[in-house]
Formats: C-alpha cells, sequence, structure tokens
C-alpha cells in the first residue's frame, strides 16, 4: 500500500505537469459550460428579420403591418411597396421571410374573393424558419379570424354569435415538460453530458499511451505485473477528480435556471456508470494505440458525433436502424436517454432500467477487454526484457 501511494503521487504529478490534459479536463467543461449557456440563454428564438412587400397600401395592409411588428417573433425589417431586388440583399441580411400583401387585397377581401398572402420562407436555417413559420401563421390567422367576426357583425349578428359561428370549438394546448419552450432547458443538459463525456475519453486517452511513449511503463511494470494493479493506479486520480467536475457542470443548471432535477439517485447512478464506461473505453484506447495522438484522434472519431446520435436532439425513429443500434453502444446515447426520462418526467430507478442495464454491460466488456489487453502487453514486455537482458549476458 506504501508503494502504491507513492506512485498515486507520481501519477497526480504526471497527469499535472501534462497542460494539454489539464486544459481538456478542467478548462473544457467549464469554458464550453459557460459558453453555451449564455449562447442559449435568451430561451427562444426572438426578432427575426422579416420583410413585408405591400403592394396593396390600404388601411387593411396598414393593420397587418401593425399586428407583425407587434409580435415578439418578428422583426419587420423593412416595408416596401415593390420586392425589388431582394435575392441581392439576402446575403447580407439573412431575412427569415418576405411576406407580399398582393394589389386590390382589402379589395378583394371586401368582395369575399379570398386574396392570397404569399409567405417566402428562407430554409438555410431551418429553427430559424420554423419559428418565423409559426409566427407568421399566428399573426394572419389572428386577423383571418377577426376579419371574418367582423363581417358576420356587419350582418347583423351579436358579436357571442359572431365569435360562436366562426369558431365551431375551442382548441388548448397545455405544454409539459419545459412548458415555456425554453431553449437553454431543451440543450444545455445534453451539450454539458456531451462535454463530459468527450472529455473523460480524451483524458484517459493520454494515461497509458503516454507510459509507452516516455518508458514510464517499464518502471511500472517493476512494480507489478498486474493489470488490475495499473488499472486501479492510473483511475485512482480520476475517481478523486471526476465527482468534482461533475458537480461543478451540474452547478450550471440552476444557474442558467433551467429546471431539471438533477440532484437525486437515480441521476448519481446514471453519472456514475457514464463515467465508468468512458472512462473504461478511453483507457482501452490507451493501451491498444501507444501513441498519445492516434489515440486520441480516435476517440474524438467516437465522441464527436456522439451527441447527434443519441436522439437527444433528432428522434431516433427518423435515424436509419443501423445508425441507432450503433449508437447504442456510445455510453452518452443511454444516458441521455435516461436523463430525460428522470430530469424532466420525474422517472425512478424503475424507469431507466433499461439504460442502466445497458451502461453495465458497456462497461463490464470494456473493463474485461482492458484486463485482457493489458495483462498480454505486460506478459510482452517481459518477455521482450527478458530476451535483452540474455542478449547483454551473452
Amino acid at each position: 500500500m506504501k508503494k502504491f501511494i507513492e506512485l498515486l503521487r507520481v501519477e497526480f504529478k504526471r497527469i499535472f505537469s501534462n497542460g494539454v490534459l489539464l486544459a481538456i479536463f478542467f478548462g473544457a467543461p467549464i469554458v464550453y459550460g459557460f459558453l453555451f449557456g449564455y449562447v442559449y440563454q435568451q430561451a427562444k428564438v426572438v426578432d427575426l428579420p422579416i420583410v413585408i412587400v405591400d403592394q396593396d397600401r390600404s388601411p387593411m395592409s396598414d393593420k397587418i403591418i401593425d399586428a407583425f411588428q407587434d409580435n415578439e417573433g418578428l422583426l419587420v425589417k423593412d416595408v416596401r411597396f415593390t420586392a425589388g431586388n431582394i435575392i441581392a440583399e439576402m446575403p447580407i441580411e439573412q431575412y427569415a421571410a418576405v411576406i407580399t400583401l398582393p394589389s386590390d387585397f382589402e379589395a378583394q377581401l371586401l368582395q369575399k374573393k379570398h386574396p392570397e398572402v404569399r409567405v417566402d420562407l428562407n430554409m438555410a436555417n431551418i429553427l430559424n424558419a420554423n419559428t418565423a413559420s409559426k409566427s407568421i401563421q399566428s399573426v394572419l390567422m389572428t386577423i383571418n379570424a377577426g376579419i371574418e367576426i367582423e363581417g358576420l357583425q356587419k350582418q347583423g349578428m351579436h358579436p357571442d354569435q359572431a365569435m360562436t359561428s366562426y369558431e365551431s370549438f375551442k382548441i388548448n394546448f397545455n405544454k409539459l415538460y419545459n412548458s415555456t419552450g425554453n431553449y437553454v432547458t431543451f440543450m444545455l443538459p445534453g451539450l454539458l453530458a456531451g462535454i463530459m463525456q468527450q472529455i473523460i475519453l480524451l483524458a484517459m486517452a493520454l494515461v497509458f499511451s503516454r507510459d509507452f511513449e516516455d518508458g514510464y511503463f517499464g518502471t511500472l511494470i517493476g512494480h507489478s505485473k498486474s493489470s488490475l494493479y495499473h488499472i486501479l493506479l492510473k483511475a485512482t486520480p480520476f475517481w478523486l477528480m471526476l465527482p468534482i467536475m461533475w458537480l461543478a457542470v451540474s452547478l450550471f443548471l440552476p444557474y442558467f435556471s433551467v429546471d431539471a432535477a438533477v440532484f437525486n439517485s437515480p441521476m448519481l447512478v446514471l453519472a456514475t456508470l457514464l463515467t465508468l464506461a468512458s472512462m473504461f473505453i478511453g483507457m482501452l484506447f490507451s493501451i491498444a494505440i501507444p501513441s498519445q495522438l492516434k489515440a486520441t484522434e480516435l476517440l474524438m472519431v467516437i465522441s464527436t458525433p456522439a451527441f447527434i446520435l443519441s436522439g437527444f436532439t433528432w428522434p431516433t425513429m427518423a435515424i436509419p436502424a443501423a445508425i441507432t443500434n450503433i449508437a447504442q453502444f456510445i455510453p452518452l446515447t443511454q444516458f441521455l436517454e435516461g436523463f430525460r426520462k428522470v430530469a424532466f418526467y420525474g422517472g425512478d430507478m424503475a424507469s431507466i432500467r433499461t439504460e442502466i442495464n445497458m451502461l453495465v454491460l458497456i462497461t463490464i466488456v470494456a473493463f474485461v477487454a482492458m484486463v485482457v489487453l493489458l495483462q498480454v502487453k505486460i506478459f510482452l514486455f517481459n518477455k521482450k526484457a527478458k530476451k535483452g537482458s540474455a542478449v547483454v549476458e551473452r
């Protein structure tokens, strides 16, 4: 035990002497946490720029323009009477939509000829286009309903009766789980979990590969020939530091007012299993690939698309089955599935049993493969060392 503690001190010195590792492990979660939090801090998209081409120039078109100006999701950048060369303006102005009110619009309304309002959406950014579309529809449908009800009243119908005649039934949307549509609540937890998986993978990719490169692996073998001993030695510093990093990352949620239940037992289990699975996968790569650069590069290939493949933002039913099946073996996929059930739906341990079982499976497979491979490396190293010493004696 005394020798183990001495070697553990050396491990801490080697960790804190590696500037790249420190930047990844400590800097990335904090910097990216603040960065992503402030990116989505506004919580929803507002003031999307639009252009209104008013070819009618009537009191009705003025009323519609005023309604668009009152909508918080839209920003009327320009009102013009002819379209002009909007295509040439798009690279600079990037209008979310162009709304055209045709000539004789009010006259056709009065004659019940059902004139058409043309809406050209900029689909270069799907999120902006969808948000703009909803806001535009809301404004136009409200105006349309008002016109219909007003027309019925002019025919002598009582206002209450006119409302009832136009509106056959009411629609009441009750939004559950992130009822305000807050984008911070939707995106930030998933991004933070993705960052934690990535920094664990990349940090652990350096632990053995660095020893192979600088020859320290031979020194460690001199103290013990057990792969379990060396895995414990390498993992212990991170087991001590990672809870601190998880706590720091979790504090971003209350800091940015994310309404999610994360301080509970099921979430602790999920975070622990994600940590173990990511650590063992990273260490496995570190043992299999005796190069810090190559090990980190290959793990980046795994971790970079993990958030997209997890189904957190894009539904898994829309992803090809072959890709979805592969994504099931990425720890982040299971963690985020369980996270949503616990943090937003109020689920318990029973509700995340499937995700827990899969994370345990990934952890065990990675651990067994790591132990076997490291033991083989130790055996080959000793065999090579004995041959070298025999040659020297001759």
